[in-house]
Parts: C-alpha cells; structure tokens; sequence
C-alpha cells in the first residue's frame, strides 16, 4: 500500500469515527419517546428515567391545585390504565377534564414528572366543523 493510499485510509476512518460519535451523542442526548399511558404501564420500570411524550386522557375530577400556587397534580388515562402526573407552570387554556394530552417529562417512584412547558392539550369539539360548515356543497 502506498503512502498516499495510507494517509487517505488514515483520514477517512477519522472522519467517519468523528461523524459516528457526533451522531451519537446528539441523538442520545434528544431521545424521547412517544407512548400512551397504557403502554408505559404495562411494564413501568422500563420507562423509568427515560425522556417520554406520554399520550393519553385527563381524568374527569382528577385535576388539583396547590392554593396560590401553579401546582398541578392529576391522573391521565388510556385503555384502562392510570397514571399520576405533577406539573408546575401554566396549563394550556384546553386543559380540562377528560382532554386529550401530550405531556413531555420522566416516569419516577412518584408519577410521571411533567417538565416546563410541557403540557400540550386540544379540545377535539373546538376543531370539528359545525355541521354544513366546510362540507363541499353545503350552503
């Protein structure tokens, strides 16, 4: 092998090695995971720690809050299964019983840890066209 065929061989596997481990630590430092309550809670101590986007449904009567304060706790669902969530901040004005969310935060001993921000609710009545509204033909 020739000593500029070694210098090309010795430079490509630097950058390639430089590039893997810049990919690697990026992505492992922005996983998250997407998944509903139930599924989490099926087998729970594999979440636990791990960045999540938990999906799933407010309990009707389940929201409580700290007095003077931007304490929330409360229980979300999917498919049956229940799980506690803590959040402190402000909440979407969507935020209810029985709305759907998003919340992005980590599984602990206590529940699951909503972080800053990241509560994400919708109201599906306030985006469903009234009826005639949108519908082709309909005047």
């Amino acid at each position: 092998m020739s000593h500029k065929a070694a210098k090309l061989g010795i430079t490509g596997l630097v950058l390639v090695l430089a590039f893997g481990g810049l990919m690697y630590s990026t992505l492992s430092e922005g996983t998250e995971y997407y998944k509903h309550v139930d599924e989490v809670m099926t087998s729970p101590d594999a979440w636990h720690g791990k960045r999540l986007q938990l999906h799933g449904f407010v309990v009707p009567k389940s929201i409580g809050r700290k007095a003077d304060s931007l304490e929330y706790r409360f229980d979300v669902q999917s498919n049956g299964k229940v799980i506690r969530a803590y959040y402190t901040g402000i909440v979407p004005d969507t935020f209810k019983d029985e709305a759907e969310v998003v919340l992005k935060g980590t599984l602990t001993d206590k529940g699951f840890e909503v972080q800053k921000d990241g509560v994400m609710a919708k109201c599906p009545s306030k985006y469903t066209p009234k009826d005639g509204v949108g519908t082709p033909g309909a005047e």
